[in-house]
């Protein structure tokens, strides 16, 4: 198969789809791998070592679309790229429809085959191809919340881990899923007052088990959140319903119950959301106030650190790629449960449902396009 790798284009992000090693792996089971120019730089991979993989440099992001039957993505295609989409070609990357209805609409429209890292499920109902970003973007949320409760970034001016003393800040992290453990390991670690909430019990009873004695669980519903939001210095969301729209747990009318200066990181910002005042941010311009209170909603948190990101999630996306590659996208999908879990949207079809209902669209079942 003929895979194409083309430079991200989305604001700020310096993460790349595949590294050099993974491009060798897929040039050693038969297929051609071409990459754009300077695709890798950001993440610190010069072109020569692409080359030296195997694979073939082209100069722009039309070549890469123009000659590839899949391409491979980190994060969604953006409007300048809805062109350039063949009929039928596979688009294996994130996604997060249920965010964007345009994009819905362009995928519907250009009739390429969607492949959604975010969807692929195992039996377990882990996410594996979403879990090393959200590692990344759960370790991510603790550095930028202590970050920005600086003073000189309108923050309240509390140190995260406090000193003795002086009382360490709190944090709040709503979600006990991959971000929110890595958050609450990152915020324990730097020495802060730490709470997190989740609406399954059995989860609960695993975090308490497995955090150290500064972190506290408990149970997620609106009467605790309200409470709870009262007092903490710094805010995670951390809240996932795959495929779907985040739900909105902290409202608008809850920000006036807040400190002036508390910092609210969403890091569920690529599905909506899980705050009611979230709007999508960029790491030129990561922050915006509302209430008093600080918000950072930067929709690719790990593209701030590319060079960790890529490799994560090389080691992750590649085994599919190659499965893909090999038997082509219909058979791979019949062959391999979870990853026909990642169609979204095949030749102008809503396959998954949470997206289609997301935007009151046509759903059909995955296997009617296999």
């Amino acid at each position: 198969m003929i895979i194409g790798v083309p430079k991200e284009i989305k604001n700020n992000e310096n993460r790349i789809a595949l590294t050099p090693a993974g491009a060798a792996e897929l040039v050693k089971h038969g297929h051609e791998v071409y990459v754009q120019a300077g695709g890798g730089m950001g993440s610190g991979f010069q072109d020569e070592a692409y080359i030296g993989a195997g694979a073939k440099m082209l100069p722009t992001i039309e070549d890469v679309y123009g000659i590839a039957e899949m391409i491979i993505k980190v994060k969604e295609p953006i409007e300048e790229e809805y062109k350039l989409i063949k009929e039928g070609q596979i688009l294996y990357t994130y996604f997060h429809f249920a965010s964007c209805e345009p994009l819905t609409h362009a995928m519907i429209a250009n009739k390429s085959i969607c492949l959604a890292y975010e969807t692929v499920e195992l039996p377990d109902r882990s996410l594996p191809l979403l879990v090393p970003m959200s590692e990344v973007a759960g370790r991510m949320s603790i550095q930028e919340g202590a970050k920005y409760l600086e003073k000189t970034y309108g923050g309240y001016g509390v140190l995260l881990g406090g000193v003795a003393g002086v009382l360490p800040a709190k944090v709040l992290i709503i979600g006990g899923g991959i971000v929110g453990t890595e958050a609450a390991k990152m915020a324990a670690g730097l020495g802060a007052d730490v709470t997190i909430m989740d609406v399954s019990l059995k989860r609960l009873r695993y975090l308490d088990d497995i955090m150290p004695a500064n972190v506290k669980t408990m149970m997620s519903n609106e009467f605790n959140i309200r409470e709870m939001v009262k007092s903490h210095d710094v805010i995670i969301g951390a809240v996932l319903i795959p495929g779907a729209k985040a739900p909105h747990l902290v409202t608008r009318d809850m920000l006036s119950t807040m400190k002036p200066g508390t910092v609210l990181v969403d890091v569920a910002v690529d599905q909506g959301g899980c705050f009611e005042t979230t709007k999508a941010t960029t790491h030129a311009d990561p922050t915006y106030v509302i209430d008093h209170v600080l918000h950072y909603c930067v929709a690719n948190m790990p593209g701030a650190v590319p060079r960790t990101s890529t490799i994560a999630l090389t080691n992750a996306t590649l085994p599919y790629a190659i499965e893909i590659a090999g038997k082509g996208w219909k058979q791979a999908c019949i062959d391999n449960e979870p990853l026909r879990k990642g169609l979204n949207v095949v030749d102008g079809k809503v396959v998954y449902k949470g997206v289609a209902e997301a935007f009151d669209l046509p759903y059909e079942s995955v296997e009617t396009v296999l």
